[in-house]
């Protein structure tokens, strides 16, 4: 007898686009109305969230540069086509007036990290994906929902994640011979939050040597943003970082941060990056980028999602080309709680910083892996890798196990 499980979950499907010029929107958070619960367009502006069954739902859609807006789902099984009107509200004159320097204001911004954002410990479920490519083609895939123990931005204790469930496969023909992998799996992207982890960029050393300067203009979560853009100042000797920041003119909070790693100095990067390699191999850094966003609940501001993308040049002696590897990781808060004591939050499947996710094959044979938990939805070419992976643990499946033996 075959038993089927009820879900007791909708899963929502749809496309979030540009109302002006029907342009894709990567990055907009769409939260179910009255919860946590929430995800992110991927790439391709699409996205999926699964929600506990209800008459109605009352979705919220927040991006850079567009209007807050709050979508009514009519049927759920049917594609949500979500198109966001552009913001066109700027800073008024008198918001920016009283920091004449750029560099003040940033200081300001970690200075109210205390009224700013969570002083207390939260619990998190987080959805984590990992890719490696070898130029255009997927060598090594990993997918993880985590628990994250978040402490209050008030202390100096790390964060802890846990493994929830984990699913993975590598394609060792496409690493030209190399083991290529990534070391940090989730806190590869934790430490991307500014906040939580200044040290990563702006020590007080670091702060001396960049320039800082007001820029563009925008709209997100609802309100004006002052950008503050900041590099390195000339001949300073890096590595250091180049990128803007999203700053509150209300609050002072930094909502937002895209920055990139200076790469003039490719012998200081490689010692940064690059952990261990074959003597014989070459390896030179193309692209080495991060963003952080965060998103605020009740007068609070907490991490919300990151990424990060590593991009080398590898050259092998006696091999006549060079392939181009990219590393790119991402984390999406997906719910998240504040924690009721200040016990531990997570009590099993505890990983270190120093976990390799990518190795053996887990996971990809079973579709209804992910049950009720939410994820980023897969762009088209990490939707291929996963059918291809399935294809294969089918044909390993429908092929009869053979033994050798003999007297």
């Amino acid at each position: 007898m075959l038993l089927l499980a009820q879900q007791s979950f909708t899963q929502l499907e749809g496309t979030v686009k540009s109302k002006e010029n029907k342009d894709i929107i990567t990055g907009a958070i769409i939260t179910l109305s009255g919860t946590n619960v929430s995800t992110i367009t991927n790439a391709e502006g699409d996205f999926i969230l699964k929600i506990p069954k209800t008459p109605s739902t009352d979705l919220i859609i927040k991006a850079i540069g567009f209007e807050d807006m709050t979508h009514s789902v009519k049927n759920p099984s049917e594609n949500i086509k979500i198109e966001m009107t552009s913001s066109r509200v700027g800073l008024s004159e008198v918001e920016v007036v009283s920091y004449k320097r750029a560099r003040d204001l940033v200081n300001k911004v970690f200075a109210k990290k205390r009224e700013n954002y969570s002083n207390k410990k939260i619990k998190m479920t987080a959805f984590y994906r990992e890719t490696i490519k070898n130029r255009r083609r997927n060598a090594a895939l990993s997918e993880a929902i985590v628990s994250i123990e978040k402490e209050p931005y008030t202390n100096s204790k790390d964060d802890k994640v846990g493994l929830l469930r984990l699913r993975k496969d590598t394609n060792y023909n496409r690493l030209d011979t190399i083991a290529l992998k990534l070391q940090g799996g989730p806190f590869s992207t934790l430490y991307v939050d500014l906040i939580k982890y200044p040290e990563y960029v702006f020590t007080p050393e670091a702060m001396e040597a960049y320039s800082f300067k007001f820029n563009k203009r925008t709209e997100l979560n609802g309100s004006n943003i002052i950008v503050v853009s900041f590099e390195p100042k000339p001949n300073i000797v890096g590595p250091l970082y180049e990128g803007e920041l999203y700053i509150s003119p209300d609050d002072l909070a930094l909502q937002k941060a895209d920055f990139s790693l200076d790469l003039t100095n490719k012998e200081a990067v490689n010692k940064m990056f690059v952990k261990r390699k074959p003597g014989d191999v070459k390896v030179a850094p193309k692209d080495i980028s991060y963003t952080v966003d965060y998103r605020e609940k009740d007068g609070k501001w907490l991490y919300g999602y990151s990424k990060a993308t590593l991009s080398f040049e590898v050259k092998k002696k006696r091999k006549l080309f060079k392939s181009i590897f990219t590393l790119s990781c991402e984390m999406a808060i997906t719910d998240w709680s504040i924690s009721p004591d200040e016990g531990t939050v997570i009590k099993d499947g505890i990983i270190r910083p120093s976990i390799i996710m990518a190795d053996q094959n887990v996971g990809f044979g079973d579709p209804d892996f992910w049950g009720e938990y939410n994820v980023i939805e897969p762009e088209k070419s990490i939707e291929t890798a996963i059918r291809k992976i399935q294809r294969k643990l089918d044909k390993k499946k429908e092929t009869p196990s053979s033994s050798l033996g003999g007297k």
